[in-house]
C-alpha cells in the first residue's frame, strides 16, 4: 500500500516534464513564423506609404508637431516662435529660455516650460510653403498657417524699432565719442606745461601718491643736518660741522628744484647714503633731545615768518602789477595823443552827433582810462549787434587820455554806429561842494593813507588793505556811475559797461527787460555763504546793521540796465551822497563802489538772467567754459586783466581777438597778442 503513492507521484511527474518539453518546442517553431507572417501582412501598408512623396510626409509630421504644440503653449508663444522662425531661421526653446531677444520679440506673462522641443530645418520650409495652400484647413483636416494681417503689421512694426533702433545706437556712439573727444581736448588745453616726469598721463606712477618720496627725505636729512651742524659748532666740534656742511650743500645741489622723484638726478641715491652716514655719526656724537627739540622749533618759527612774508610780498607785486600800466599801452596813449593835437580842430569832430540824444536808439555808457580796453567794449558791441546804425556810446576819458581817446576812434570808427568822447574834468558841475567822495579823496587823511605807501606792511596790520590803494579809486572815472542823470539829462534808459568785459551777443534784447519799477538791472552773484551785503559792509556799525540785512544777495558792476526817470524820482544820488558822507571815515565800508552801490540801489535792483552777465575772469581759474561761451556778457573782474601780463592765459583769447594787432599804431608799440 506504501508503494503506491509513490509509483503514482512519479508518473505525474514525468507526464509534467514531457508538457514542458513539447511546449518549448511549440513555442520556438510558432514564435518566427508568427513574426514572419507579421511582416508579410504589413508589407503593403509600408509600401503604401513609401509610395506617398517624401514632401508629404514631411507637412503631416510638420502638421502633427504643430498640433501636439498646441496642447503645450499658448497662441502668442506660438506666434513669437512662428515668426522668430521666419526672421531668424529655425530657434529651438533653449533660445527662449535664455533671454536672448530684445523688448519687442517677448511676450510678457508668459511663462515657457523646459521642455526641450526642437525644430529642424525642414519645418522652416514647410513654414514657407503654407501659404501657397488655401486658406481654411487640408484635404487631411489640419490647420493651415498662414500670415493674418495683424502678424505682417507687427514684423513690419518690428523692422521700424529694430532701424529705429540701430541708428539711436549709431548716434549715441557718436554723441559718446565726440564728447570723449571733447573732454580729451579741455583736459589737454588744462595741461599748460609738461613736467619733466609725468608727460605721459596713463603712466602708473600718476596713480602713486608718494611719488616725493625720495624728495621728502633729503629734505628730511637736510632739515636735520642743519640742525646738527648747528649743535656741533656750538660744541666747537668743527670736524662734524665741517663734514655736515659739506652733506648740505651736496644735497642741496643734487635736490636742487625738485619737487618730484622722478626729477631727481640718478646721483641722489648716492647722495642720501652718505648724508645718512654723517648723521647717523653726528647722532651719537650730538644728539640732544632738548637741543633738537629746541632748534628745530625755532627752525619752524622762522619758516612761518618767512612765509607771511612771501605772502605779504606776493600780494603787494599782485596789487603792483594790476595797478600799473604796460609800457605797449603807454606808448600807444602818447602816440595817439601827439597825433590828436596835431590834427586841425576841423577835424577832430564826430559824425553823426544828432544821434546822442535820441530816445529811441540804444545807448551805452563807458568809462575808461585805457584806450585799448575801450576799443575792444566798442568794437565787441558792434560785431555781435543786429543794427549797429541804432547804437550810440558815450565815452568818458580823463584829460590826460582824452586826446588818445578821440584820435583812436577818429581813425577807427565803429562801423555805423554813433560814438563820442567827453572829458571828466570838464564836468563843471563834479566838485568837491557838490560830491562827498570827491571831498574825502582829497582829504589829509585819504592822502596819508595812499601816498605813505613806500613801506606797503607798516601801513596796516594785514595785506589784504593794499588792494584799496589802487589808483582807481582816486579816479572820478569810477564814481561818475553814481551820476548818470546829470551827465546824459535827455535819456531815459541807458546800459552801463565796464571796460574790462568783452560782449558776445546782441544786447538790444535788454531795452526789452520789465524791471518792474526798479532802477538798476544786473546779475546778482551771491552764492549760499558767499558774495552778500555782510561780505562788503560793516555790520558792527549801527546804521548798517538797524537798515540793511546781512544775508541780502549782492550784485555785480560792469553791465547795468539803468532807468534814468526812475532814477530821478527816486533821487537816488541823493540817497548814494547821504551814505557817502556817513562813511568819511570808512566805518561802514572801506572803499570802491560796490558797496555803496549795494546800499544806494538796496530794493531797487532788478535780478537779471545770469547768462547776460559772466564774471570771475579776472581772478577765478575755474569759471564752466559753456557759460563763457552761452554769455552775453564776459567780464574780467580782478587783477588779472586780460592786457596784463598775469592774466589768465585760458580766458586771454576771448579778449584778443577783438584787438586789431595788425594796426599801425598798435605795431609800432611793440603789441604783440601772446605776451
Amino acid at each position: 500500500m506504501a508503494l503506491k503513492p509513490r509509483l503514482f507521484g512519479g508518473r505525474s511527474r514525468g507526464i509534467g516534464s514531457r508538457f514542458s518539453i513539447l511546449s518549448f518546442i511549440l513555442i520556438c517553431f510558432l514564435a518566427p513564423l508568427i513574426f514572419f507572417l507579421g511582416r508579410g501582412l504589413q508589407t503593403p501598408d509600408q509600401e503604401g506609404i513609401s509610395a506617398v512623396p517624401s514632401n508629404q510626409v514631411v507637412k503631416w509630421k510638420e502638421r502633427q508637431t504643430l498640433q501636439d504644440l498646441k496642447s503645450l503653449f499658448s497662441k502668442e508663444v506660438l506666434d513669437a516662435i512662428m515668426d522668430s522662425a521666419d526672421d531668424m531661421g529655425p530657434l529651438s526653446l533653449g533660445n527662449f529660455r535664455k533671454n536672448n531677444f530684445s523688448a519687442p520679440w517677448r511676450v510678457d506673462g508668459v511663462k515657457i516650460s523646459n521642455i526641450t522641443l526642437k525644430w529642424s530645418k525642414p519645418i522652416t520650409h514647410a513654414r514657407q510653403e503654407i501659404p501657397k495652400a488655401k486658406e481654411g484647413k487640408s484635404s487631411d483636416g489640419y490647420a493651415q498657417w498662414n500670415d493674418s494681417p495683424s502678424l505682417v503689421a507687427r514684423r513690419q512694426l518690428r523692422e521700424k524699432r529694430r532701424e529705429k533702433h540701430a541708428a539711436d545706437l549709431v548716434k549715441k556712439d557718436d554723441e559718446a565719442i565726440v564728447k570723449l573727444e571733447n573732454v580729451d581736448v579741455e583736459h589737454s588745453k588744462a595741461v599748460d606745461s609738461a613736467v619733466l616726469g609725468k608727460y605721459n598721463l596713463w603712466r602708473k606712477e600718476i596713480e602713486n601718491e608718494n611719488v616725493d618720496t625720495t624728495v621728502r627725505l633729503m629734505r628730511d636729512q637736510m632739515i636735520m643736518a642743519m640742525v646738527y651742524s648747528s649743535i656741533a659748532k656750538m660744541k666747537n666740534n668743527l670736524v662734524m660741522y665741517q663734514g655736515l656742511q659739506y652733506q648740505l650743500k651736496e644735497s642741496q645741489r643734487s635736490l636742487g628744484e625738485a619737487t618730484f622723484d622722478a626729477a631727481l638726478p640718478h646721483s641722489a641715491r648716492e647722495k642720501i647714503k652718505a648724508m645718512g652716514q654723517v648723521l647717523s655719526k653726528a647722532k651719537e656724537q650730538l644728539y640732544d633731545c632738548k637741543l633738537v627739540t629746541g632748534k628745530l622749533r625755532a627752525m619752524l618759527q622762522t619758516a612761518d615768518e618767512k612765509v607771511r612774508g612771501l605772502k605779504k610780498q606776493s600780494t603787494f607785486l599782485s596789487q603792483t602789477a594790476a595797478k600799473t600800466i604796460p609800457n605797449a599801452i603807454h606808448c600807444l596813449s602818447m602816440r595817439l595823443t601827439i597825433d590828436y593835437y596835431l590834427l586841425p580842430p576841423e577835424k577832430r569832430k564826430f559824425p553823426k552827433s544828432e544821434n546822442l540824444e535820441k530816445p529811441d536808439f540804444y545807448h551805452y555808457a563807458l568809462f575808461s582810462d585805457n584806450v585799448l580796453a575801450a576799443s575792444v567794449v566798442v568794437n565787441s558791441t558792434i560785431m555781435n549787434a543786429k543794427d549797429p546804425s541804432k547804437h550810440v556810446f558815450h565815452l568818458v576819458t580823463d584829460k590826460l587820455n582824452f586826446g588818445a581817446m578821440n584820435m583812436w576812434f577818429l581813425l577807427n570808427p565803429p562801423g555805423k554806429a554813433t560814438i563820442h568822447v567827453e572829458n571828466v574834468d570838464e564836468f563843471k558841475w563834479l566838485n568837491s561842494s557838490y560830491c562827498p567822495v570827491l571831498r574825502q579823496l582829497e582829504s589829509a587823511t585819504m592822502k596819508e593813507f595812499y601816498f605813505k605807501a613806500g613801506h606797503p606792511t607798516k601801513l596796516s596790520s594785514g595785506a589784504s588793505n593794499l588792494k584799496y590803494r589802487n589808483p582807481k579809486y582816486l579816479s572820478m572815472l569810477n564814481h561818475l556811475r553814481f551820476y548818470l542823470p546829470e551827465v546824459y539829462p535827455k535819456l531815459d534808459r541807458i546800459l552801463f559797461l565796464d571796460d574790462d568785459i568783452v560782449v558776445q551777443k546782441d544786447l538790444t534784447g535788454l531795452w526789452s527787460v520789465d524791471l518792474h519799477g526798479k532802477v538798476n538791472g544786473a546779475v546778482e552773484t551771491c552764492g549760499e555763504s558767499f558774495h552778500r551785503f555782510d561780505k562788503y559792509l560793516n555790520f558792527s556799525n549801527l546804521h548798517i546793521a538797524r537798515n540793511f540785512n546781512p544775508n541780502a544777495c549782492g550784485w555785480a558792476y560792469g553791465m547795468n540796465f539803468f532807468d534814468l526817470k526812475v532814477w530821478k524820482k527816486k533821487d537816488i544820488t541823493g540817497i548814494y551822497h547821504k551814505w557817502q558822507n556817513m562813511n568819511e571815515g570808512r566805518t561802514l565800508w572801506k572803499l570802491g563802489t560796490l558797496p555803496p552801490g549795494l546800499i544806494t540801489f538796496y530794493g531797487l535792483t532788478h535780478p537779471l538772467n545770469k547768462s547776460w552777465h559772466v564774471l570771475g575772469l579776472g581772478y577765478s581759474p575755474s569759471v564752466d567754459r559753456k557759460e563763457i561761451q552761452n554769455a552775453a556778457v564776459i567780464h574780467y573782474n580782478g587783477n588779472m586783466k586780460p592786457w596784463l601780463d598775469i592774466s589768465m592765459a585760458k580766458y586771454r583769447s576771448y579778449w584778443t581777438k577783438y584787438v586789431k594787432y595788425d594796426h599801425p599804431y598798435l605795431r609800432n608799440c611793440k603789441f604783440s597778442e601772446r605776451r
